[in-house]
């Protein structure tokens, strides 16, 4: 597989880049196998403030998995167990991520592709982008839980439009219907932008409230012992304290994530 996927860090940005460029970044069994360990290495990593998905070149973000590849393992019900359980995983790592993650896309961004940047919290993407899940063209169905992804993201409407038809958005729909978080007229400087935001904030809030999100979209609906004692004990961490000290004293806070 060579260097088709690989985690840069730059300050407290990590980037899993997607270097497939001459398959249109589309994604092989041992790319679905190896991209969790990716991000799990960018979570472990305590410089590390935001993980961001992007394509290594300007262009294509993911084309989905490699159909030839698939077409010829399709029928091997071993090998799409073990196809459906690296995909599932890749999804599941990447959405649970406690982190902040950003999809940056800036071309077709389709199939298993769009899964992963929905996995990701927010998507930020150029006006050459564009987004589509097809397996209504080929025949198949997509997973409950990628499923899911696509309906807290765009509804439930418009997920069954795109599910439907298998159509691809190009960037100004997909921004309206909420695909899309920012349409980027400079995709990098916007991308910059953002992380540094995240960056110059408390990490504690951060993964506390990221959690709290996942809850919500798994299904709570009130606080309970858990999410109440993690308010309370949010005063007496690090982060709070020296927020207040900043704020007091007029200068940017030096978060610890504590």
């Amino acid at each position: 597989m060579g260097e088709t996927l690989r985690l840069e860090r730059e300050g407290p940005v990590a980037r899993l880049l997607i270097d497939r460029v001459a398959k249109r970044n589309a994604f092989e069994q041992a790319m679905w196998e190896r991209f969790p360990e990716l991000v799990d290495a960018a979570m472990a990593d305590p410089a590390v403030r935001a993980l961001v998905v992007t394509s290594a070149e300007p262009g294509p973000f993911c084309a989905g998995a490699d159909i030839g590849e698939f077409a010829a393992g399709a029928n091997d019900p071993a090998w799409r167990a073990r196809n459906q359980a690296a995909i599932r995983k890749t999804q599941v790592t990447l959405a649970r991520a406690p982190k902040p993650t950003i999809a940056a896309v800036d071309g077709d961004c389709i199939g298993g592709g769009c899964g992963i940047a929905l996995a990701c919290d927010m998507r930020v993407a150029s006006g050459r982008a564009r987004f589509g899940i097809t397996p209504a063209k080929l025949g198949l169905v997509y997973p409950l839980h990628d499923t899911k992804l696509l309906v807290d993201v765009v509804g439930p409407a418009q997920a069954k439009r795109m599910l439907f038809t298998g159509m691809l958005l190009g960037a100004g729909e997909a921004a309206r219907i909420g695909l899309i978080d920012v349409l980027a007229d400079d995709l990098a400087a916007e991308v910059a932008a953002l992380t540094t935001a995240i960056a110059a904030a408390a990490p504690s809030s951060q993964i506390a409230t990221k959690a709290i999100i996942r809850r919500i979209l798994d299904g709570a609906s009130d606080d309970d012992a858990a999410s109440s004692g993690q308010f309370d004990a949010a005063f007496e961490g690090a982060d709070f304290k020296e927020g207040v000290a900043a704020f007091l004293a007029k200068r940017a806070p030096r978060f610890s994530g504590q």
